[in-house]
């Protein structure tokens, strides 16, 4: 059930990948925001603007993006390894520090999910928006909290697939996330 090839597996795989593209893809238009922007104020002696909120959109964008990555670093262990002690384990001592580091994983992604909910709940409720673009805040919170919820949700995933393999007796590779 809780294999790449599963059909969980894939359904899984697709959704943090997406959620990493929708990451990249606002990325890229924020990348094209700063760069319009800096235009517009090296030229303004000939008639040109910075694009106004710029910091705000960007703001907002950095948001969703940091959090559309999370879950495919995650899936794939992209996060930083520090195997200085674990490499003398043994592969089923280490099979069981996943499982362990993954149900961490899961706690931290569940709290962060969590607060940025209440977060958009207080900001919506407050009606706070953003200074010069007048945008409300709780959308802000919204963009990162979808690529939160998702997180969690291949936390999950990630946490059942190491507990499989931790009770199947199946070592992980020797520096888990970097033959990816």
């Amino acid at each position: 059930m809780f294999s790449d090839s599963s059909l969980l597996g894939r359904a899984t795989h697709g959704l943090a990948k997406w959620m990493a593209i929708a990451g990249g893809i606002v990325l890229l238009a924020m990348v094209a925001v700063v760069v319009v922007s800096v235009i517009g104020r090296t030229f303004i002696w000939a008639g040109l603007k910075p694009i106004l909120g710029d910091y705000e959109l960007i703001s907002v964008g950095m948001g969703f993006a940091v959090f559309a990555f999370l879950p495919w670093a995650h899936l794939m262990r992209g996060h930083a390894l520090v195997s200085l002690v674990t490499d003398a384990f043994s592969g089923r001592v280490n099979a069981w520090i996943l499982v362990v580091t993954d149900l961490m994983m899961f706690l931290a992604a569940a709290f962060i999910a969590w607060r940025l909910y209440a977060g958009m709940i207080d900001k919506f409720n407050y009606r706070e928006t953003t200074i010069l673009l007048g945008l409300p805040l709780g959308w802000a919170f919204l963009a990162g909290l979808i690529g939160a919820v998702v997180l969690v949700l291949v936390s999950i995933f990630v946490l059942g697939r190491s507990v499989t393999d931790a009770l199947a007796g199946k070592a992980p590779p020797k520096h888990v996330g970097s033959e990816h």
